[in-house]
């Protein structure tokens, strides 16, 4: 499903009148700073992730080394 031309501009009409084109760049601003902190985000969770698992590694390969 693919959206055809007139859908579009259908789309930015609509958004027009709901909001109006002064507040057009400003919602967009808005939403890049919302991507800008998911993206930040979603990188900060992956790196803990990844240090949580080398601990448990290390936490293992110490048992090992003891049993």
């Amino acid at each position: 499903m693919s959206l055809g031309i007139p859908e579009i501009i259908l789309i930015v009409v609509v958004v027009l009148l709901l909001f109006g084109a002064k507040r057009i760049p400003e919602l967009a601003r808005s939403l890049g700073r919302a991507q800008n902190e998911y993206k930040k985000a979603k990188d900060a969770l992956k790196e803990e992730a990844e240090d949580l698992q080398k601990t448990v590694e290390k936490a293992a390969e110490a048992e090992d080394k003891k049993g």
